[in-house]
């Protein structure tokens, strides 16, 4: 057994890592909601981007990754203590499904503030549920096995592309929960899945795998973390220069050096790339290998938000939703239209003001505000789960 300095160390590492996404994920999410150019064009259309939104938009992508990738290590570290599989299955079973109905009721409600209109937008929540779910099954297989399965899953799905839901005729929609975003059915209630399952069930069972790379002793893990973080941004790099595969639209030359860059990294998240995976993860795992090396004050923000991640989750978008109504009653005095889904989810555009929406820096400043008043809520809820039993604590 890993002494416990040894084990605090790794899993404080883990939480580190999946605070910073968090404190990212508040940006682009509070972008959605107040952001001027949001309402108007994606930051990826690199006909009207500039080079600070489209950055803006990208730090945001290692998010997802990162969620899976650290939900399967966590799994890996939960079967370390429970020290049975068919437990952990069932302990997975219970979470994944649990994230399913919050992304139905409280995720939809967050951003919507209704329940009734708009689309329902299946989103992380769902994919993180769904992979629990799965990698329950997985996680029976032997570790080589699964590392192999998982590696094959994310470096070859782009070769489904091709493959078009429509052409699937009544069975589309399964291929739109497995592959192809799209929309389903065709009548009300309207479910966009923004999140096919493949690749993503395979980035947290990767994950799972490199657990057992975790319970080693810090040098050993850390020389692994850096290995395969280097490899995969440096095979990033090179498959995405040849430009043959690995990301359905290519790069091109642009107008300026600023903007080929921005079109060299500009890889698909809806579903995740093989580009997208080796870009995001190869990173992550060379900031854990450097947050591994570290040693944490317990009330240090990323180990805060790190250890109430859905709690942080689910709060910030309620709160994000608040502060746009705020500031729309300061501005125009009226936030009735909020009271909707945004466009981009399936609401009513026209009932916007012209013009709505603020300045990027405003998204900046309001950001900070924004993560600065989440930190004593966040230490609130950790010393509370600490200290407390209770069952409900154990889901949120």
């Amino acid at each position: 057994m890993p002494a416990p300095t040894t084990a605090r160390n790794r899993l404080d590492s883990i939480d580190a890592l999946r605070g910073a996404v968090m404190i990212i994920m508040a940006l682009d999410h509070l972008r959605d909601f107040i952001h001027a150019d949001a309402f108007l064009f994606s930051p990826e259309n690199l006909a009207r981007t500039t080079p600070i939104l489209f950055f803006t938009r990208w730090i945001t992508h290692f998010c997802a990754p990162v969620f899976m990738f650290s939900a399967g290590m966590s799994a890996f570290l939960v079967y370390q203590r429970l020290g049975d599989k068919a437990a952990l299955s069932r302990y997975l079973l219970k979470r994944g499904l649990w994230l399913i109905v919050l992304e139905l009721i409280a995720v939809r409600l967050a951003f919507a503030f209704s329940l009734t209109e708009g689309l329902v937008v299946l989103e992380v929540l769902w994919a993180l549920g769904w992979s629990m779910i799965i990698l329950g099954g997985l996680a029976r297989l032997p570790v080589r096995t699964l590392a192999i399965f998982s590696a094959a899953v994310i470096v070859l799905h782009n070769a489904l592309d091709p493959v078009q839901g429509a052409l699937l005729q009544s069975f589309g929609w399964m291929w739109n929960v497995l592959h192809q975003p799209g929309v389903i059915p065709p009548q009300a209630p309207i479910f966009l899945l923004a999140y096919p399952l493949i690749p993503w069930f395979a980035v947290m069972s990767a994950g799972f795998c490199f657990g057992s790379v975790m319970v080693q002793d810090p040098e050993t893990r850390q020389r692994w973390m850096v290995r395969m973080g280097a490899a995969a941004t440096v095979a990033f790099l090179v498959l995405r220069g040849v430009n043959i595969y690995g990301n359905p639209a290519p790069w091109s030359s642009q107008s300026s050096a600023a903007m080929t860059v921005v079109s060299f990294l500009n890889v698909l998240k809806y579903p995740p790339s093989l580009d997208f995976l080796l870009m995001t993860l190869g990173p992550a795992l060379l900031v854990l290998s450097m947050l591994d090396r570290m040693h944490w004050r317990p009330l240090n923000p990323l180990l805060v938000f790190g250890r109430v991640p859905l709690f942080y989750f689910l709060l910030h978008l309620y709160l994000i939703h608040t502060i746009a109504v705020v500031l729309a009653m300061v501005r125009y005095g009226s936030a009735s239209f909020l009271f909707h889904p945004l466009p981009s989810m399936g609401g009513p555009a026209s009932l916007y003001p012209a013009g709505y929406g603020y300045s990027l820096w405003v998204v900046y400043l309001v950001w900070i505000g924004l993560v600065t008043a989440l930190y004593p809520v966040c230490v609130w809820y950790w010393r509370l789960k600490s200290t407390q039993k209770s069952w409900w604590l154990r889901y949120l």
